[in-house]
């Protein structure tokens, strides 16, 4: 297997710029994921469109997003261990454990020991994203515009087990991106589509505004609506170092963690709250002989927290590799390499080496950094959560109209940023997830486009998208997603009304 690539990246990510951009990204990130309900998708559209208007080359700017990405992993559990409020869902059974030794006086121990699990995670993360990336790579000579149509199907068949119990909303929101996405003038008939007669959707919604709006300004608007609600942190943090019988104790558990996280993470419409989930209940069964899960066992803590991290690299192969997003924060990443006029998919590897050898590479650089920075800042960043929403609203909408200005200089960007951010709240408060609409907005241009290059080059024939083995073999897997989950429940609903009846 040949790894020039990953030499060339570490040859971009340990420049004296891009090192100081990775330190910067996993500040800001722990920052971030330290505070309840931001979450990392929130900060890396704050980011994006600033990044972008500095003028940092493309893989500058997706070692920045991949280290608030990775930083928010790590900030996640400060508030779960400290608040028994979870940083964002992939930190939610991470105070399973970690806020019951956080009330024992062991909050430090925990800190400390969350960061470690949380680092070993990170690192056999982008091993295996390292290994895996060229493989799937690999596959690029036998894609067409065909191919590509089908693995968007393939990647929309996945997203119903991205919100779970509500397939329904989850289509609904990609209908919506989708009905976003077809904004703008059409390139192939030239005609202006849902325009308005407004001249600046010409160019059809611009993803910065869509991501912005959708999650910034909704976030804050639900910030503002919640801020009654308030909780006490946790002051005592006691020692500051984990225990090494505890660290030994945990070895299992975070090695076990950290490959259930990155064989999830692959899987694109998964994210870190079901590979936690997985991981907490495959460790439960595995190590729970005395009923101390839940009552501040280390391993509980371990566990999930190595998961995390590691399905943070995860997510990265099928965005790096296939173009299909892992989950919603690389979705939004996919919508910033577009910035750049680079098209994700099967040839990136060859055809940007430099972007995903340093963004790999980045990823171990930046754990490094993770662990260097969380263990003796805990007490800084702990303070993080003190923050209050008086200030935190106003900083989230001016962040927010500057990187909007910034990238567009345009203000009626601004009011529709502002416009579809008040649509995304009442989304969110009718149980809507917005990574569906993200995910729909983003691969829908490309689903389109080579849609019509693929029936352009058969004459119309729609036969040319079941043609090829590539073809075949994504149909089915499309089927399989779409319809195993389905017959598992139905399945589930029949063994629960049979014993019931018992």
């Amino acid at each position: 297997m040949n790894f020039d690539y990953l030499w060339h990246g570490f040859a971009v990510a340990l420049t004296g710029q891009n090192l100081l951009i990775g330190f910067i990204g996993c500040f800001i990130g722990t920052m971030v994921g330290a505070l309840p309900a931001i979450g990392p998708i929130n900060g890396i559209a704050l980011l994006m469109p600033i990044a972008y208007s500095m003028g940092l080359p493309a893989e500058s700017t997706m070692i920045l997003l991949a280290a608030v990405y990775c930083g928010a992993e790590y900030g996640g559990r400060i508030s779960s261990i400290l608040l028994n409020v979870p940083g964002d869902a992939g930190a939610v059974m991470t105070a399973m454990d970690g806020y019951p030794m956080a009330r024992q006086g062991r909050a430090g121990e925990a800190l400390a020991l969350s960061g470690v699990s949380s680092f070993v995670g990170g690192i056999i993360g982008s091993i295996g994203l390292a290994l895996f990336a060229p493989m799937l790579s690999g596959l690029a000579i036998g894609f067409g515009p065909a191919e590509y149509f089908v693995l968007m199907i393939f990647a929309f068949a996945t997203l119903g087990s991205m919100v779970g119990s509500q397939p329904a909303k989850t289509l609904i929101g990609c209908v919506l991106g989708l009905m976003l996405a077809t904004v703008g003038l059409d390139a192939t008939s030239g005609a202006y589509r849902f325009t308005f007669n407004e001249p600046e959707l010409g160019d059809g919604i611009e993803f910065v505004v869509l991501v912005i709006g959708l999650f910034s300004i909704s976030e804050a608007m639900i910030i503002l609506e919640h801020q009654g609600r308030g909780v006490t942190v946790i002051r005592e943090l006691g020692r500051m170092t984990a225990r090494w019988a505890d660290l030994v104790k945990c070895t299992g558990a975070t090695i076990r963690g950290s490959l259930i996280g990155f064989i999830v993470g692959v899987l694109p419409g998964t994210g870190a709250s079901v590979s936690s989930a997985v991981s907490y209940t495959t460790e439960k069964r595995i190590s729970d002989t005395e009923g101390t899960f839940g009552k501040g066992d280390v391993r509980g803590l371990a566990a999930p927290e190595a998961a995390n991290n590691a399905t943070a690299a995860g997510a990265f192969v099928p965005m790096l590799t296939l173009g299909v997003p892992g989950s919603g924060t690389t979705a939004v990443m996919l919508g910033a390499l577009m910035l750049y006029n680079i098209q994700p998919g099967p040839m990136l590897l060859a055809e940007r080496p430099e972007v995903v050898g340093g963004l790999i590479a980045s990823l171990f650089v930046g754990n490094i950094i993770l662990l260097a920075l969380n263990l003796p800042l805990v007490n800084i960043f702990a303070r993080v959560l003190t923050v209050p929403n008086w200030l935190l609203v106003p900083g989230i909408l001016v962040l927010s109209i500057v990187g909007v200005y910034s990238t567009h200089a345009s203000v009626f960007s601004i009011f529709l940023m502002l416009g579809i951010g008040f649509m995304g709240w009442l989304l969110r408060k009718a149980g809507f997830d917005m990574a569906p609409i993200i995910l729909g907005f983003v691969l829908g241009r490309v689903m389109e486009v080579n849609l019509r290059n693929a029936l352009a080059i058969s004459g119309g024939d729609i036969s040319i998208l079941f043609s090829s083995t590539i073809s075949i073999v994504l149909w089915c897997m499309a089927a399989a997603v779409a319809i195993l989950p389905l017959l598992l429940a139905r399945r589930a609903r029949k063994l629960k009304a049979a014993t019931l009846s018992q």
